[in-house]
Order: structure tokens, then sequence, then C-alpha cells
């Protein structure tokens, strides 16, 4: 049977129309619309795409439903973001292990009294509240200052040293600090069984020792019970060799893995004369002895005449933090400079000679630093060790930071992110770029 005309017509139209789709998808390339289709709606070739029609909504109903979800999940990513950045400077404060069980103690929580009616009422009262949080991002910045406003350079006090290149509050970690051009240490004072006065952050020995090659049975007994006798067998530098204590660290060189193999406990004597050759600040914690320890009240005293009549440092060099006793240390220590660990009034700072804080970074304000700093008060920051949080604090006014990554913020030239009002576009981001090159190579 013969086709009619009218077929014939329809078959040559058809052939026309694939002829006309080919020609368009080899000359009118279109490619970031089709990455857009692809991705999306898995519709890569211009053929499968459907045209809307004048007047009619592009998007499905699905679709549009959809699209308050894709906002929220963008809304949480920056969300993540700050979170991670702040967290990323805490991480090895950070309790890992209290913070998993919690999570999952909350979470089966949750699974048992979540239902789908719940996240549909709640949804919108959560996405109120994130919005309502986010928007103290955007109100303020101390990095955006008028010209020439900008304060000195924060002075960087390694914190027990330089952990990330050296093990914690040894000789070999005090010196990379001096090293890198650190302008103070900071470390940790206990007193062992006979009275020595010794540098160590725990309370026992089992992570910064090779205690359990040693004192197999004593892993758990406080550090201040041990002879200093007791402690001189012990490395305290084997430990960094075999567990790096910090994300992202490089690599040591061969001498240096040598030197820190020979690390051992280091005295806050020895501590105090390293520190006044080399002009550097001071500033420790100091933990008193358990009970029953023979030196639990004498303990201040101890440490004292080791300032005083051993080490014989410079007394301006040292900032002393401890409150319990600190008009008898004025009294008999008229040189020390001091610092407490809490905000205070102006006033009684004053008075009793208090010119420095010791605070953690969180407690940072531009506005506070500025009024404590009009009363001749200094700021000090810990524990800081990102760039970004450093340009934070010193955009803020800080007078000096506490940072386990000297190393890191000396090559800072400027904050990385300033921004001077009155000339537009002036975000240092390039100058950032390049201090974060340095910092990389």
């Amino acid at each position: 049977m013969e086709a009619s005309p009218t077929s014939l017509k329809r078959l040559r139209f058809g052939k026309l129309k694939v002829v006309r789709r080919r020609l368009l998808q080899r000359y009118e390339h279109q490619p970031f619309i089709s990455c857009l289709a692809g991705f999306y709606s898995c519709r890569w070739r211009r053929y499968q795409r459907e045209r809307t029609e004048p007047g009619k909504c592009c998007c499905s109903m699905r679709e549009c439903m959809f699209f308050p979800l894709l906002v929220a999940a963008f809304c949480f990513s920056l969300v993540f973001l700050y979170t991670w950045g702040e967290g990323k400077n805490d991480y090895n404060n950070f309790d890992w292990q209290t913070h998993t069980l919690r999570c999952g103690l909350t979470l089966a929580f949750l699974l048992q009294i979540l239902s789908v009616t719940q996240v549909i009422i709640v949804g919108p009262y959560l996405a109120i509240l994130l919005f309502l949080f986010l928007i103290p991002l955007g109100m303020y910045s101390p990095c955006i200052r008028e010209m020439g406003t900008l304060g000195p350079k924060p002075a960087l006090i390694g914190h027990r040293g330089a952990p990330m290149l050296a093990p914690e509050n040894t000789e070999m970690s005090f010196l990379k600090t001096i090293e890198h051009g650190g302008d103070g240490l900071e470390t940790d004072v206990t007193i062992s069984y006979d009275g020595v006065p010794f540098l160590m952050h725990d309370d026992t020995l089992k992570r910064t020792t090779n205690i359990q090659e040693v004192y197999p049975n004593d892993t758990g007994k406080a550090a201040s019970f041990f002879s200093w006798d007791a402690l001189q067998k012990l490395n305290a530098g084997t430990w960094f060799l075999k567990n790096k204590p910090y994300v992202g660290m490089g690599s040591l060189s061969k001498a240096d893995q040598n030197q820190a193999m020979n690390q051992s406990i280091y005295t806050l004597s020895s501590f105090l004369r390293l520190a006044d050759s080399h002009n550097k600040l001071v500033i420790f914690d100091l933990y008193r002895p358990p009970e029953k320890h023979p030196y639990r009240n004498l303990w201040l005293r101890k440490i004292l005449d080791v300032i005083l009549n051993e080490s014989k440092i410079k007394r301006h060099l040292v900032l002393w933090l401890h409150d319990s006793v600190r008009s008898f240390v004025q009294s008999v220590a008229p040189g020390f400079q001091h610092a407490m660990g809490r905000m205070a009034p102006i006033e009684y700072l004053l008075l009793h000679n208090i010119g420095k804080l010791n605070l953690v970074y969180t407690d940072m304000s531009s506005e506070d630093i500025r009024k404590y700093a009009e009363a001749n008060i200094t700021t000090n920051f810990y524990v800081v060790n990102e760039p970004w949080l450093y340009s934070l604090a010193w955009c803020s006014g800080a007078h000096s930071v506490t940072t386990n990554a000297v190393h890191l913020l000396k090559d800072l030239s400027q904050p990385l992110f300033l921004m001077v009002s009155g000339s537009p576009l002036c975000l240092r981001a390039e100058q950032s770029y390049s201090v974060r090159k340095k910092e990389l190579e």
C-alpha cells in the first residue's frame, strides 16, 4: 500500500526537525545552562529540555518545595564553616571523648521523640532562630577601621614553648620559641615530693613522658608525688615523635628528632635562667600540691625562693598571675608585673596594682580592651593559634597573645582582613594570600 501525500509530508517535516535540532546542538552552545540542567535534572542534551511557555512557571511544585531546602542547607553550611574555623583553633584542647558520648546520648533521645509533625513545627522556628543568629555576623567587625587607627602587632608568648615544633615544656620547646622571635614564654609549674619546682602541665606523667617504660606501676600517680631523682630518669621527648599532638604538624628534621629524643623534665630554675638570658617575659600557671604532700602549704614560698634567689631573673620580666597571695608577693617582690586571669572593674585593678589581664580569647571585646587601655591596663588572650583569630585580636587592640604557633604568626605583617573606611574595596586579600603562601612554604 502506497504512502499517502500527508504521511510523506509528516515524514519530511520530522526529518527537518531532527536536522534543525542537530544544528542547534552544534552551533548554539550553552555550557552553563547545560551544566545546570544536567546536574539538576539529568537532561544533558538540548532537545531533552522542555521549553517553558510564556506566562508559566519554569519549576514544578516539587522543585519549588526543594528550593527552601537548598537555601537552608546553604545557611547551615555557613554556620558549620564558622564553627569549624573557631573549633580548629581549640581542637587540641577539646574533650572529644566526653563530647562524643554526649552527642550519642542526645541523638538517641531525639530519635525517640521526633516525628514528622514535630519537624514541620520546629523547622520554621529553627530557621528564624538561625536567621537571628547570623545577623550579628554582618553588623560589626573590629577590622573595619579608620585610617591610622590600627594598633601595634600583639606580642607573641609561647604557650608551653613551641609545642608544634618540640615537646612541650622542655628546653627545646622554649629555645624554638626564642628562635622564632617570641616575646615571652608561658609554662606550668608543679612541685616534686622533695620540693623541686618543675614544669609539667598534666596531673600525671603518662602523656608527656615514658613513665610506662620506667615506672609501669606508677602511671596513674600524681606527678608531684615523685622525687626529683625519680623524675630525672624519665624522658620527656620520645612521646612527641610517636604521637604528633597537633593536627597538620610538619615533619621534623633529623637534627630536631635527635634533639627531641634527648629532652628531660625541665626545672623552674633552669627555665627562668633561660628566659632571663634572652630577656623574655615569663608567665606561669602554678599548681598547688595535693593533700598529704609535704609542700602543700609551703609551695608558694618555695616558688618565690627559686624566682628571687636561685634564678635571680630580672623582676620586671615576671608576670605574676596567681591571685591568692598577691599582696604578700607584692611586698617581697615589688618589681613583678601583676596580671589577673579574669575581668574585673578598673578601680579594683588599679587599687591592687594589676596592670594586665590574661583572658581566654572568647572574652575578646574591642570596647573592653579600649577601656582597659585608657587606664594603662593591657590585655593578653589565650590560646590563639589561627592567623585569622590573631588578626581579630590585632584589630581589637590586644597587647599580646599566648599561642602554640609562634612560628606561623610571626610572619604576619598586618591583619589578614583589614578594611580602612573611606577607601573603596581595600580588603587586603592579596596580602593575606601572600602571607598564607609564605606559611605554606
